[in-house]
Formats: C-alpha cells, sequence, structure tokens
C-alpha cells in the first residue's frame, strides 16, 4: 500500500467574499511540488444562510494560468464569466473552469437559494496548467450530476463518483489538460474499500467528514488531507469509523516551476508581472451586464 508521508488538517475557517465561509486544506505555497498539478483546496463545511434579497458572494475578479473545479454538495451556486461562460451548479454538479490566458469571474448565491435560504456546501480546488497550455483561451464547463458516473460499492457501503479521469473503466466528464483524476465518494461506518491510483500520479485523500482510518493504521479525521508518497505502490486502503465524505485526487506531477501571486498561478515572476500588466490595462474583459 501507499505510504502516507503527511496529514494535515486545518479547521479555521476564513470568509470568502461574503457568501463562502472556507477551509484551506492545502495550498501550493506549504505543499509546494508534492502535490503537483493541484495548487489549492478550500472546504466549504455545511453553513446555514438565511433567506435574504441581498446578492451573496464573490463579485467580479481575475484568474490567469490555471483552472478552478466547484462541487456542489449542498446548495446552489451562479457563475459568470468574461469569456461567455456561466451558469448554474446545485446539489451534485460540478463546474471545471479553465482560466487560461485570463479572465474575469465572479460567483454568487443563486437567487432561488438565497432568498429560501438552506445549507451550503462546497469544495473548491485549483488545477495548474501545463506550461504550454497556460495562454490558452479560457473555457467553462458546466458538469450536471446526472452525466457524472456513480460506483456504487458492495453491501451497500458507499459510492465513488468519477469526475474527471478514470475508475475501473468508468470515465469521467470533465475535459483535462495534464492526466487527473478526480474522484468524490461517501464509505459509511463499519466498511472497509480499497482504492487503486495511478503509480507515477501525486496523490491525495481528503476526508471532508466524518473519519477514515487509512491502510489499517492512520486515523484521519474530518477537514483534513493525506499526502501519499510516489513508491511505486497504486493500493489505498479506506476504512470509515463513523460516515464519511471524501475526495481523492490524483495527477501527474508538471515537474514545472511555480511561480504564483493571488489570483495569477504562472512560471515565473516575469510572467506575473504581465499577468497584472495585462489585467490593469483591459484585456481580460468584463462580465456582461444582464439586461
Amino acid at each position: 500500500m501507499k505510504k502516507v508521508v503527511g496529514i494535515y488538517r486545518n479547521q479555521n475557517m476564513h470568509w470568502v467574499g461574503d457568501g463562502f465561509p472556507v477551509k484551506n486544506l492545502f495550498s501550493y505555497d506549504r505543499l509546494g511540488q508534492a502535490i503537483s498539478p493541484f495548487l489549492l483546496l478550500d472546504y466549504a463545511a455545511p453553513y446555514h444562510f438565511s433567506p435574504t434579497s441581498t446578492q451573496r458572494g464573490v463579485g467580479s475578479h481575475p484568474h490567469r494560468g490555471f483552472e478552478t473545479v466547484t462541487l456542489a454538495y449542498q446548495g446552489a451556486v451562479s457563475h459568470k464569466d468574461s469569456s461567455g461562460g456561466g451558469g448554474q451548479i446545485k446539489s451534485g454538479d460540478v463546474q471545471w473552469m479553465t482560466a487560461g490566458a485570463g479572465l474575469m469571474h465572479e460567483e454568487f448565491h443563486a437567487e432561488e437559494f438565497a432568498q429560501q435560504g438552506g445549507l451550503l456546501e462546497m469544495v473548491q480546488f485549483w488545477v495548474n496548467l501545463p506550461a504550454k497550455d497556460k495562454m490558452t483561451p479560457p473555457k467553462y464547463q458546466a458538469i450536471q450530476a446526472k452525466d457524472i458516473p456513480v460506483i456504487q460499492f458492495d453491501e451497500n457501503a458507499g459510492h465513488l463518483r468519477i469526475i474527471a479521469g478514470e475508475y475501473r473503466d468508468h470515465h469521467g466528464p470533465a475535459s483535462t489538460f495534464s492526466a487527473v483524476n478526480v474522484w468524490d465518494g461517501e464509505l459509511k461506518a463499519g466498511h472497509l474499500h480499497p482504492l487503486h491510483v495511478p503509480i507515477d500520479h501525486n496523490t491525495l485523500l481528503v476526508v471532508l467528514s466524518g473519519e477514515l482510518l487509512v491502510n489499517g493504521t492512520q486515523k484521519v479525521q474530518d477537514s483534513s488531507i493525506v499526502l501519499f508518497a510516489q513508491d511505486g505502490e497504486s493500493d489505498i486502503q479506506l476504512e470509515a469509523t463513523t460516515d464519511s465524505q471524501f475526495v481523492v485526487l490524483t495527477g501527474a506531477p508538471l515537474n514545472e516551476p511555480i511561480q504564483g501571486y493571488g489570483p495569477f498561478v504562472m512560471n515565473t515572476k516575469d510572467e506575473i508581472v504581465q499577468a497584472f500588466n495585462d489585467f490593469n490595462q483591459g484585456k481580460f474583459g468584463e462580465i456582461p451586464v444582464a439586461g
């Protein structure tokens, strides 16, 4: 089985805009190449919002050089960007936005959800783009729950959804620029399930809720990530001590320099300076105003 080289837990919450109370579970500035091609992950644990007619979320802001992926578990979010992408994701849906050469985007609670109120639970992570693709045209993928393959575990023990990449001949609907797997799943208390991951990938297990025993020895609580060694092994064993919800991220490391500043992630400082210049000159476009 793959060796566990690190377990990191964060229970500290901070606000992104006024609509997303999140815990940052990993970021490239702390873990660097060990998590490549992934850059960071924020978990918006279940949070109850009261009904309102006020728009809650994050207003217009830029990105360049990577992709943002949002998994909706509860609640609904609306997205709009300067490349013409946009849509609404609800429970079970996924939004995969390629910032590429640069765009402006905004994310707000969907109007109906805001008016009714309720629980919001989401995960957003960033996927780095290979150097050759960093200036690719922006793209938006709205992936509905019904289009995501689901593998049911034996004995009604839980399931695994294949969002990107593949598992057991099931292929995820997301289009990606490098070899990545994105799976999310649930495992019920008292059940054990093995997972097979590519030998040459960096592998991260994100435990959102519950508690898992990993490889029979490592107890991992909610709001934690597990980082595995690239040691020629491909097996991970998960055992749920309580009902658990998790995400598995694997990817072929890019092995390229990472230079990031705020909403831009490139390969050199010069490219970051250029990103700011292009943004200040209005080259990322504007989000169209409805009406």
